[in-house]
């Protein structure tokens, strides 16, 4: 009986469901196009039509799911009857079943009253109970991980142990630096001269613009970074110094590496167009951070 009227409950719904799509359906082929809505007001209702109507298939689909566990729950005598089989309850499908009815010995063992013969000390005794048969499985799993681990590393060599991985990649890193060259050895000064011309000037002067300016200010003024306009360095403003900076950054203060962002010319540059504005005093420059120097006088291009 309880059956019967859970069946009739999903076909009611179901065919409420499909009558609300249909009348939907039916409204919005007799709306008249000269009173339609706006482009976006017609996306949003259509938008809001589907999500009812996938709201209502996700709430169809979890009655049927429900209708289909009360059905199965109706039908445990006749289940019990099915997992009682030895051959059905010996399969993973059976054990599955098990768990349904409420029979645990899938995951916990069976538990057996059989006292260990020899394991009775003090009063305590043991009994001869199954592992669970979740850690039995997982035992067995490592043992053959531990198998394919040794023959995979050493027997047939196939995999590279840690210190094998370490000399590996220590050589794949000599290679790039090798192909990178001595210039991005980071503990080594390039001997670049500042550019003096004019279109090296206007670019370094934009590229400040659009990448520097955020932290050193438009004029160079000095905000969260430091002034580069009076003769105090923090490190240092001959000018390949300078493009040190400006190349690998400082770690920990803020100035983010332009290496891999800017070209060595374009870094260049950048460093030139610094020097060039030595001693233009711009308005509400930061007070002299670093030691003084004096400004550099050599001229050369890259």
């Amino acid at each position: 009986m309880l059956t019967r009227k859970v069946t009739l409950g999903a076909l009611l719904a179901l065919s409420t469901l499909l009558t609300s799509a249909s009348a939907l359906a039916q409204d919005a082929a007799a709306a008249p196009a000269a009173e339609a809505a706006t482009q976006a007001a017609d996306t949003g209702a259509d938008l809001t039509a589907m999500l009812w109507l996938m709201g209502g298939l996700s709430a169809l689909i979890v009655f049927i799911l429900l209708l289909m566990f009360g059905l199965l729950w109706q039908m445990r005598p006749l289940l019990w009857k099915v997992y009682e089989i030895p051959t059905i309850r010996e399969q993973w499908y059976g054990r599955a079943l098990g768990l349904f009815l409420g029979d645990t010995v899938g995951l916990t063992g069976e538990y057996k009253k059989d006292v260990m013969a020899g394991h009775d000390y003090d009063g305590i005794t043991e009994y001869d109970n199954d592992l669970p048969p979740w850690w039995k499985y997982g035992f067995y799993l490592t043992i053959v991980f531990g198998v394919a681990y040794f023959i995979h590393f050493h027997v047939t060599d196939t995999g590279k142990l840690s210190d094998a991985e370490y000399q590996s990649e220590m050589a794949e890193a000599a290679l790039m630096a090798a192909k990178l060259g001595a210039n991005d050895d980071p503990n080594k000064l390039t001997t670049y001269q500042p550019l003096t011309a004019p279109a090296d000037i206007d670019a370094g002067k934009t590229l400040f613009a659009q990448n520097c300016a955020a932290c050193h200010g438009q004029s160079a003024e000095g905000k969260v970074g430091p002034n580069l306009t009076d003769e105090y360095w923090l490190h240092g403003g001959e000018v390949n110094k300078v493009y040190h900076t400006v190349k690998y950054g400082v770690q920990g203060k803020g100035m983010v590496a332009w290496k891999g962002k800017l070209s060595s010319k374009q870094m260049l540059q950048v460093s030139s167009y610094i020097l060039s504005i030595q001693g233009s005093k711009p308005a509400n420059a930061k007070a002299p951070q670093g030691e003084k120097e004096a400004p550099a006088k050599s001229v050369a291009k890259l």
